[in-house]
């Protein structure tokens, strides 16, 4: 089956590799030359563990292949995938669709037979019907069908995600379109992966309320953190007793600095405008938003208080910059809230992220990049670990104290325990949602 992937951002690279090694005849599209040369070359424009590998494997194969030209792609086509960005737009929170319109006029303008056109980026409600409209308009006499396909990747495991799904969700309107889906994801169809036929809306709104929802458990064990703080409870062991509960589940109940990424922070958005635009205010997810920036905020002032109130003049080692580790996706990360209120205010801020410093170096201006912890400890005031990479998870404490100038870390990621951070030599530790000790006043 040949399939068109319109977009080589990460949902649409790693779906088209991914659609190629299920034996598919794949071509990746994009507008950009030098991504699409750099792809040529066997270079993955993007960190996501495992990529480069299959990505060679199936070039190598004849399956996969890259081009900058859509119409090339498009002809012979059984399925066109539109996986170009929805950002939200200024001003009003919606997602941008200016790029989904625009490649569904360019894939209806390169079309001859019939053919499926899936968005598979993530849209509003109502979106697939305006593709529609818009690829009739450009086209009147093409015989095709519309889906909605939306993803549900985590960077970072977005290979196994894709493998092994939870559930493929299809949104249609004719049985031939739900055929030719079945037939695109037939792979894990005979493998039983549960595949969900719906509707084009439903299609859509699963996975802006799948999202909101997990934004939503985030926030709810952040805040959970902050009152453990004042009562004296552990949120570890909150987080653990009630994960415990079937109707609850573990997964997304550890507290940290606030949600970031490419998903959370836009689709939240997105659902929050989308409510409003149908007079039906989604008051969880909007006050979701809220209390997740005001999290960002609270981190900032812990680390005051470890930089006993000014950071003016105080070095700062900050581990891991990205939203989460085993990517290279600064998108909305806690990271870009918390570093530059502590250089604004005056400290000097050594960064180590094993994938971070491509991405990070101009988000973050005014910082200093190193390759290594304990390079970032040396002489430092304060330790804030920010991203919970393996690299972090098991440091020799008690080199690191002994490299600080005064030896506090600001565990954000509850990583070691404050027994350990003691007897390692640390003077001051606190973490979210539990109890840390401080250097007598």
């Amino acid at each position: 089956m040949k399939i068109a992937m319109i977009g080589t951002g990460y949902v649409g690279l790693v779906s088209g590799v991914c659609f190629s090694d299920f034996g598919h005849d794949v071509v990746c599209v994009d507008k950009d030359p030098n991504k699409i040369a750099m792809l040529e070359r066997g270079e993955v424009p993007i960190f996501e563990p495992g990529l480069d590998r299959l990505m060679e494997k199936n070039v190598e194969a004849g399956r996969l292949s890259f081009t900058g030209d859509l119409k090339s792609a498009v002809d012979g086509a059984e399925a066109v995938f539109i996986a170009v960005g929805t950002p939200t737009r200024r001003g009003d929170g919606h997602a941008d669709l200016s790029y989904v319109m625009a490649a569904a006029e360019e894939i209806a303008q390169a079309a001859s037979d019939y053919v499926v056109i899936v968005t598979k980026s993530t849209v509003p409600v109502g979106t697939n019907r305006r593709v529609k409209q818009v690829v009739k308009k450009a086209n009147p006499g093409l015989d095709f069908d519309v889906a909605s396909n939306p993803e549900f990747l985590r960077e970072g495991a977005a290979i196994d995600d894709f493998m092994k799904p939870d559930r493929i969700v299809v949104g249609v309107q004719s049985d031939r379109a739900a055929e030719v889906m079945a037939e695109v994801y037939r792979p894990l169809y005979l493998r039983d992966f549960p595949i969900l036929t719906t509707d084009l809306e439903s299609a859509e709104m699963i996975k802006y309320a799948a999202n909101a929802f997990l934004a939503t458990k985030i926030t709810f064990i952040n805040e959970i953190a902050a009152l453990c703080e004042r009562t004296g409870a552990d949120v570890k062991k909150v987080s653990h007793g009630i994960g415990l509960d079937g109707r609850i589940g573990n997964k997304f109940l550890h507290a940290g600095p606030g949600y970031g990424g490419s998903c959370f922070p836009k689709d939240t958005r997105a659902l929050a405008r989308i409510g409003q635009e149908h007079g039906l205010p989604m008051q969880i997810t909007e006050k979701v938003i809220s209390v997740n920036e005001e999290m960002k905020r609270r981190m900032i002032d812990k680390l005051l208080d470890l930089c006993s109130g000014s950071f003016n003049g105080k070095t700062v080692a900050v581990l891991g910059v990205t939203f989460k580790p085993n990517t290279d996706d600064m998108r909305d990360a806690p990271s870009l809230t918390i570093v530059p209120a502590m250089v604004g205010a005056g400290a000097k801020v050594r960064v180590c992220d094993p994938q971070g410093h491509h991405e990070g170096e101009a988000l973050l201006p005014g910082v200093q990049w190193v390759d290594d912890p304990y390079k970032a400890a040396q002489k430092a005031d304060l330790l804030v670990i920010l991203t919970e990479w393996n690299e972090f998870r098991a440091l020799d404490l008690k080199r690191l104290a002994k490299r600080m100038q005064t030896p506090r870390m600001a565990d954000l990621r509850n990583i070691y325990s404050p027994k350990d951070a003691k007897r390692a030599g640390f003077e001051a530790y606190d973490s979210v949602g539990r109890a840390g000790f401080f250097p007598e006043a």
